[in-house]
C-alpha cells in the first residue's frame, strides 16, 4: 500500500470522523429545537388559546424546522400560504355548494392543482391536506358562524406554530455552517490526492495491471459524487448566513459569500473529470506497450502526477483565514507541475513513441498532462484573485494570514 505523505490518510480519516459526528450533532440539534418548538406551540394553542384542535400548532412548528434560519423562514411562509389557500378554497366552495361529495371532489381537484405551483415547493401537497382537514371541520360544525371560527382558528394555529418554530431557530444559537463547507472541500481534495498518490508509484515502477487500473477508474468515478456533497455543504453554509444574528458577531463577520470556495469546488470538479479520463486511459493500456522508452514516459508521467498530488493536497487543509498563504503555496506547487509537464513533453518528443497515433495512449496522456497543468495554473490565479477581492472588501492587507 502506498504511504500518503504528511500523514494524509490520518487527516482524511479524522475528517470523515468529524463529518459523521457533525451530521449526528446536527440531527440532535434539530430534534432538540423541534421538541422545544412543539412544546411551546402546544402550550400556546392548548393552554392560552384553548383551541379545539391544538395539534395544528406543534405540527406546523416541527414541519418548518430546518437546518438554517433562512430555510425555516422560507418553509414557514410556504406552509402558511399553502394552508391559507386550502382553507379559503374549501370555505368558498363550502359556502356555495355545501358539504357534499361533489364539493369535496371539487375541493380536491382545485387544491391539488394549486399545490403544483412551483413557488410552494415541497409544501405544495399541504394545500390539499389543509383543505381536507378544513372540509372535515366544516362538515362537523353546527352552523356557518362556528364553521368560519374553526376555519379561522386553523390558520391562526398554523401561524402560531410557524412563528414559534422560526423564533426557536432564530434565537436558540442558529447554526453557521461554514465549517461544513470547508469539510466538504477537505474530503474531496483529500480523496483526489490519495488516488494520485496511489497511481504515481505504480506508474514509476510500471507495476500496474488491468485490475489495478480498474480500481483506479472506479475510485475516480466514486470521487465524482463528493463534488455534489461539497456543493451542497457550501450551499448550506451560504444559506446559514441569511437572517442569522450570529453573523454580526466579530468571529463570524469575516465570512462573506464564500466565492473562493465556489471557485475551489469548480476547480476540483474539473480535476475529478480529468482524473476519470486519465484512469480510463490507464485501464485501457495495451499490453503490447513496453520497452525502455515506454517505461521512461511512464516515469516522467508519474513525476507529473506526484507534483500534482502535492498541488491538490493543500486543498484538503484549506482554511479561509489562511487563504493568502495557501495561495502562495499552491502557486509554488503549480510551478513544479509546469516544470514536470515541460520535462515530460520534451523527453516524449525526443523519443520514437507514436505521440500522434490516436490508437496509442501516449498522445492522450500528454493531452491530460496539459489539462492538469492548465488547471493548476488557473486554480492558482483564481485563488490569488479571490484573496485580493476578499481583502479589498474587508480592508485587510493581502499578506495578512491571521
Amino acid at each position: 500500500m502506498t504511504t500518503v505523505p504528511h500523514g494524509g490518510w490520518a487527516w482524511q480519516w479524522l475528517g470523515r470522523v468529524r463529518a459523521v459526528v457533525g451530521r449526528r450533532s446536527q440531527a440532535l440539534e434539530l430534534i432538540g429545537k423541534s421538541t422545544l418548538a412543539a412544546g411551546a406551540s402546544w402550550y400556546v394553542a392548548h393552554d392560552l388559546v384553548a383551541a379545539q384542535t391544538p395539534a395544528f400548532a406543534p405540527f406546523a412548528a416541527v414541519l418548518i424546522m430546518q437546518v438554517t434560519v433562512y430555510q425555516s423562514m422560507l418553509q414557514a411562509l410556504r406552509y402558511l400560504a399553502a394552508v391559507c389557500a386550502g382553507v379559503f378554497v374549501q370555505a368558498g366552495l363550502g359556502i356555495m355548494a355545501g358539504p357534499g361529495l361533489i364539493t369535496f371532489v371539487l375541493v380536491a381537484l382545485i387544491t391539488l392543482a394549486i399545490g403544483r405551483w412551483r413557488h410552494l415547493g415541497a409544501q405544495g401537497t399541504e394545500v390539499a391536506t389543509a383543505a381536507f382537514f378544513a372540509f372535515s371541520t366544516y362538515s362537523a360544525s353546527a352552523g356557518m358562524r362556528q364553521s368560519v371560527e374553526q376555519l379561522g382558528q386553523i390558520i391562526l394555529l398554523v401561524a402560531i406554530g410557524c412563528m414559534i418554530g422560526v423564533a426557536v431557530n432564530f434565537f436558540l444559537w442558529p447554526p453557521m455552517r461554514y465549517r461544513s463547507a470547508e469539510s466538504g472541500i477537505h474530503t474531496l481534495a483529500g480523496d483526489l490526492s490519495d488516488l494520485l498518490a496511489d497511481i504515481h508509484p505504480s506508474l514509476r515502477e510500471h507495476g500496474f495491471d488491468e485490475e489495478r487500473a480498474r480500481q483506479w477508474r472506479r475510485r475516480a468515478t466514486e470521487i465524482a459524487w463528493l463534488v455534489s456533497q461539497a456543493r451542497a455543504a457550501l450551499h448550506t453554509a451560504v444559506e446559514s448566513r441569511h437572517y442569522n444574528p450570529r453573523r454580526l458577531l466579530p468571529g463570524n463577520s469575516r465570512h462573506k459569500d464564500f466565492s473562493a470556495y465556489r471557485d475551489v469546488i469548480d476547480a476540483l470538479e474539473r480535476v475529478t473529470h480529468q482524473l476519470a479520463s486519465l484512469t480510463r486511459t490507464l485501464h485501457q493500456w495495451p499490453q503490447s506497450e513496453e520497452g525502455n522508452e515506454c517505461n521512461r514516459f511512464l516515469r516522467d508521467f508519474a513525476d507529473l502526477l506526484e507534483a500534482f498530488a502535492d498541488f491538490t493536497r493543500p486543498f484538503s487543509e484549506i482554511d479561509e483565514n489562511r487563504l493568502p498563504r495557501q495561495a502562495e503555496e499552491l502557486c509554488a506547487a503549480a510551478t513544479t507541475v509546469q516544470d514536470k509537464r515541460g520535462r515530460l513533453v520534451d523527453r516524449a518528443q525526443d523519443s520514437s513513441l507514436a505521440l500522434n497515433d490516436p490508437s496509442r495512449p501516449y498522445g492522450i496522456l500528454l493531452a491530460e498532462a496539459t489539462r492538469l497543468t492548465e488547471e493548476a495554473e488557473h486554480s492558482c490565479d483564481m485563488l490569488h484573485h479571490a484573496t485580493e477581492c476578499t481583502h479589498r472588501t474587508t480592508g485587510t492587507p493581502a499578506g495578512n494570514t491571521a
